[in-house]
């Protein structure tokens, strides 16, 4: 990819964390043309790491518990990473492209918000050591608590010695198929060049990226496009349904739906109207899509996602709570 070659220059990723949203952000890299041999993913699920190698045959692949700390500081010698290997310290997928490798100028953490403090906790003086970039893909999580976590082990006073610049990162699960939505926040401290790099990457796999300027809007992107995936499907499952219960086949029904729904989508993104605009141009007063639509408003169908939207932000900002506060 021209842009990720440019603002990048190929920077050496370290992915912490395997799971389907690195594994779709790798990809999208990939199928864009980031070179492979600057990607380098610490999982601790050995099954993961081999379905992994397997699919991105060449790819580095470290497990066990000195694994993450390899991914960030690189390894300079073949000797190095022997010894390592030799005390069970880390496994290393393929072996042979083991030797040597540079460190981390990128760090994805991307690991479950769960076990997000005891992995940067324990990367911390790792991180600190090495400065790079981190970008945050942990639902939930605020910076700021990132932060205190790469502080740990810091003498009382030392806290904003040698800590970088976090990006925090709510994507959504239709990239898995690179047609994501991503917004994003910058602590005050990421240049130009860290927000680029932040965006190109994400860029890989998402279609819109927003950045927001208040990290507390990141939980009203988690209600519109991060759980939003979900409030369309459930829709879909209903009209599909509905079709069901009306005489229709299933499988016509959910075609139907379904292209309906990618159609729409479209429309409204290619459009200069606004969707009031576009909504209003395909209901005919007193037609078969005006009952449709006074139906659902008669049974507060713009409420009912007002409060989904607004119960989905409130959780995030309850996780932000859970998680970046006192260990658990």
């Amino acid at each position: 990819m021209t842009q990720i070659q440019q603002q990048q220059q190929h920077a050496r990723l370290a992915f912490i964390g395997g799971g389907n949203m690195a594994e779709a952000i790798l990809g999208g890299l990939l199928a864009c043309g980031y070179p492979l041999s600057q990607c380098v993913v610490s999982e601790p699920i050995q099954d993961r790491c081999q379905f992994l190698q397997s699919k991105y045959p060449g790819l580095q692949t470290l497990s066990g518990p000195y694994a993450n700390h390899l991914a960030v500081n690189g390894s300079t010698s073949s000797d190095d990473t022997s010894s390592l290997i030799t005390s069970g310290s880390v496994q290393v997928n393929p072996t042979a492209a083991s030797a040597d490798f540079s460190p981390a100028q990128v760090v994805i953490l991307a690991v479950k918000p769960q076990v997000l403090r005891s992995v940067v906790e324990d990367l911390a003086e790792t991180i600190r050591s090495r400065s790079p970039l981190v970008i945050s893909i942990a639902a939930g999580i605020e910076t700021s608590a990132i932060t205190r976590f790469m502080a740990s082990g810091l003498p009382e006073g030392c806290a904003s010695v040698n800590l970088p610049p976090v990006i925090r990162v709510m994507p959504n699960t239709p990239a898995l198929v690179l047609e994501g939505a991503a917004g994003m926040y910058a602590t005050a401290d990421a240049t130009l060049e860290h927000r680029q790099v932040a965006e190109s990457l994400m860029a890989a796999v998402s279609k819109q990226v927003s950045w927001v300027e208040s990290e507390s809007l990141i939980d009203t992107v988690t209600g519109i496009s991060g759980s939003g995936p979900a409030y369309f499907f459930l829709m879909m499952e209903a009209m599909e349904e509905a079709g069901v219960a009306l005489g229709m086949d299933r499988e016509t029904a959910k075609a139907l739906t379904i292209q309906t729904c990618l159609g729409a989508a479209k429309m409204a993104q290619l459009s200069t109207d606004d969707l009031k605009t576009l909504r209003i141009k395909v209901t005919s007063p007193q037609g078969t899509t005006d009952a449709a639509i006074k139906a659902f408003e008669a049974g507060g169908f713009r409420e009912l996602v007002q409060k989904g939207v607004a119960a989905a932000d409130a959780r995030s900002r309850t996780l932000a709570k859970e998680l970046g506060g006192a260990k658990l």
